[in-house]
Parts: C-alpha cells; sequence; structure tokens
C-alpha cells in the first residue's frame, strides 16, 4: 500500500466495487461531472469497466482509497493515460460524498504524485477538472500543480457546456516542493 498523512492507496479489493458503484458511479449527477464519456445505467452483477481492473492495461493503475485510520473505504484514485515514452500521466480521484471536505483529496494528489515521480519515474502529471470544481484545485494547487490553461465550454455536463482546467506538475517542481513538505 502507498501511504499519505491521511489515506492510503492500495489495490482494488472485489468488496470495494459495489460500495464505489454505488456511491459513485449510479449517481447520475457526479458521475456525469467525472467522466469524460455520457452516463449509462451498468446492470447488476455485470463488470463495470470503470471499476474492474484489467492487469493486462499498462497505461492504467486504479487504486482503491482507503483511510489510514481504520481502513475504511473512501474513494477512487488513478493514474491513467501513462505514456513510458513520454514520461507522462493524468490524475484521476473520486471521494465517496461522505468522505469529502476532510483534506483527503490533498492527500490522494500527494500520494499519486509520489507514485508517479518516485516510483514509476515520470517527468510529468496532468490534471483536468471542471471549473467549478474547486476542491480538486485546491487540492491540486497544493500539490504544487500549475494552472496552465482553460478548455472554454469542453465538458457537456447535465444539459450544458462548462470549462475545464488543465493543471500540470514536473517531477523537478515536485521535488523541490515536496522537500519543505
Amino acid at each position: 500500500m502507498l501511504r499519505g498523512d491521511k489515506v492510503g492507496l492500495r489495490a482494488r479489493h472485489e468488496d470495494d466495487i459495489p460500495v464505489l458503484r454505488a456511491e459513485l458511479y449510479d449517481d447520475v449527477v457526479n458521475a456525469s461531472r467525472s467522466e469524460s464519456r455520457p452516463w449509462r445505467p451498468i446492470s447488476p452483477g455485470a463488470k463495470d469497466p470503470r471499476l474492474v481492473v484489467d492487469h493486462e492495461e499498462q497505461g492504467h493503475v486504479p487504486f482503491s482509497v482507503v483511510e489510514l485510520d481504520g481502513g475504511t473505504l473512501v474513494g477512487t484514485a488513478t493514474l491513467w493515460g501513462i505514456d513510458n515514452h513520454n514520461r507522462n500521466a493524468h490524475i484521476g480521484l473520486g471521494l465517496l460524498p461522505s468522505c469529502r471536505g476532510k483534506g483527503y483529496g490533498t492527500d490522494v494528489v500527494a500520494v499519486l504524485c509520489h507514485y508517479g515521480f518516485t516510483v514509476r519515474g515520470l517527468h510529468r502529471l496532468q490534471i483536468e477538472t471542471l471549473s467549478d470544481n474547486a476542491a480538486m484545485l485546491r487540492s491540486a494547487e497544493r500539490n504544487g500543480f500549475v494552472r496552465e490553461g482553460v478548455l472554454r465550454s469542453s465538458a457537456w455536463v447535465m444539459g450544458g457546456f462548462l470549462d475545464e482546467v488543465l493543471l500540470g506538475l514536473l517531477a523537478r517542481d515536485w521535488q523541490a516542493g515536496s522537500a519543505g513538505r
């Protein structure tokens, strides 16, 4: 398990899937805000491609997020779009509604940075988030991510277009910033 101050990132367990599905992906509004594809229902018992781990897929590393204090499942975290040639990847996370606002997001981003830069040897990590996702923007910026641009009206969410903010962090900047943390 990878450990932060508050959370750990571990392999996905089979019993995580029903909780994550019910709390994150069966919620149409939440799923529509976090996915780049339109929401669609998944039949009970079907293998949900968003949650089932494909061990052959090298460009996508999913984690379950648990509290260090007690091991309670609090969400999901992903390093995705991993490009080993250019040594970059994207970060994604989703916290269960009852676990938001407790500082877990900032810790998850920190642990994903450690995994991406230290374990995987990547050069750059990137986050794309909706411009009104203040919690994700705060979590990213607290970990040294820099706003690099706005993708105007690029995300179709529940009947309207929203802007997305693009944030990036280089390994050298993370290393310099992590020395003071």
